[in-house]
């Protein structure tokens, strides 16, 4: 009976396993990757640890409906899947670690640039004052890439080649979604009272 090895003698196939007990076994896999993983974990990523017959978002499904109840969830941001803490649970390891408040602290200029960056990326410190109507420092980029929101794009293929910025996984996480195309159009900031129409 020939098994599926990986280099480090992982058997995914699980052959010798009741197909219930073995599908058991590739949930508890995929929990532990996503346990062990501080960044979301893609798709490709899980499908190394289960047998080739084995549906990744299948056993997501079934991982999520077994932590129901729990402190934690799977949460599907930035094009994978990472285990976070439920919200209701903030409170207390932030009162038993004394981690304090670890919200983003933006100010109110530093996400509309920030929002700037994100539907218009990549672009340019000059594209960012063609929007704002002013200079954009470079405080408040250097700000927003400490926090690792925004990364280095590109070099522009204008005069000088200048840099150019695009949004990074950690602001995809920060702002719970799954990729670019869910971030809202204009007309959904519109009827929120979040741009001029």
């Amino acid at each position: 009976m020939a098994k599926d090895q990986t280099d480090e003698g992982l058997d995914r196939e699980l052959e010798e396993l009741p197909q219930e007990l073995r599908w058991c076994e590739w949930m508890r896999r995929i929990e532990a990757v996503l346990f062990a993983s501080a960044s979301p974990v893609p798709r490709e990523d899980l499908a190394r640890v289960v047998g080739q017959g084995a549906s990744v978002d299948l056993l997501i499904d079934d991982l999520v409906a077994d932590l129901e109840g729990r402190s934690f969830e799977v949460a599907k941001v930035a094009g994978g899947w990472m285990l976070r803490t439920r919200p209701a649970y903030a409170a207390a390891i932030q009162t038993a670690a004394d981690v304090g408040d670890q919200d983003l602290d933006l100010r109110e200029y530093d996400v509309a640039v920030l929002a700037a960056i994100a539907y218009h990326q990549p672009i340019t410190r000059d594209g960012l004052k063609d929007i704002f109507g002013k200079e954009i420092s470079r405080d408040l980029i250097g700000r927003l890439h400490a926090r690792g929101l925004i990364g280095t794009g590109p070099r522009s293929p204008r005069r000088g080649a200048p840099y150019t910025y695009v949004t990074t996984e950690k602001f995809l996480v920060a702002f719970e979604l799954e990729s670019l195309q869910d971030l809202p159009d204009r007309e959904q900031l519109t009827d929120a009272g979040l741009a001029a129409e």
